[in-house]
């Protein structure tokens, strides 16, 4: 069992909820209860100030996740439930490519897996783009999971790198998205996409 914790906001969480862990290890040895002293801990990085500091967090911890869905509404300041400006919740936006770059890049200089959840990591679109940013897990519903492993398969590592390095360098969703969906289409033209 891995233990990950959500919405944290800064280092000082981190710690805190370490110690809890601590409290609860030295319970259940008090208790005589068997459980795995060395697993691993996590934190969900889905606030922007966790995002910012994510070399900090990556520090204290095994592995960091993404969490898109809620990292996305934050750092754009957009209610996802919210029919009137739910259009501006874009996965795309330049600024949460290069936040997303920079908490993969945080956790691998701690030498610290780092995976993502949330949608857009079942997003055939992005799949390319995240793999090219050193992305280690994705984690997916199930039933677009065939279509993001034939992604995955259909390009040497080396070149997602580079098509990663290019889409950081438009300055529109639109742009991005049009490059992405470009490459996509002649890598795997069987998985439907959206126009």
């Amino acid at each position: 069992i891995w233990v990950m914790f959500p919405m944290v906001s800064s280092l000082k969480e981190v710690r805190r909820a370490k110690a809890l862990v601590v409290q609860a290890k030295e319970s259940l040895r008090a208790e005589k209860y068997a459980f795995d002293d060395a697993m691993k801990i996590g934190v969900m990085i889905e606030v922007p100030s966790a995002a910012v500091v994510a070399g900090d967090i990556g520090k204290e911890v095994d592995f960091l996740s993404i969490g898109t869905n809620d990292l996305i509404q934050y750092l754009l300041a957009v209610d996802r439930g919210n029919d009137i400006v739910s259009q501006l919740y874009q996965e795309f936006e330049p600024a949460v490519i290069l936040t997303i770059r920079h908490i993969i890049k945080e956790a691998h200089k701690n030498n610290i897996l780092v995976s993502m959840c949330g949608e857009m990591a079942g997003d055939p679109v992005a799949t390319l783009l995240l793999l090219g940013l050193g992305l280690d897990e994705f984690s997916v519903i199930p039933y677009v999971l065939p279509e993001i492993k034939k992604i995955i398969r259909s390009v040497p590592l080396r070149e997602a790198q580079k098509i990663a390095v290019r889409a950081m360098k438009f300055s529109t969703v639109e742009e991005v998205k049009e490059f992405l969906v470009g490459h996509v289409k002649r890598l795997a033209p069987d998985i439907p996409l959206p126009e």
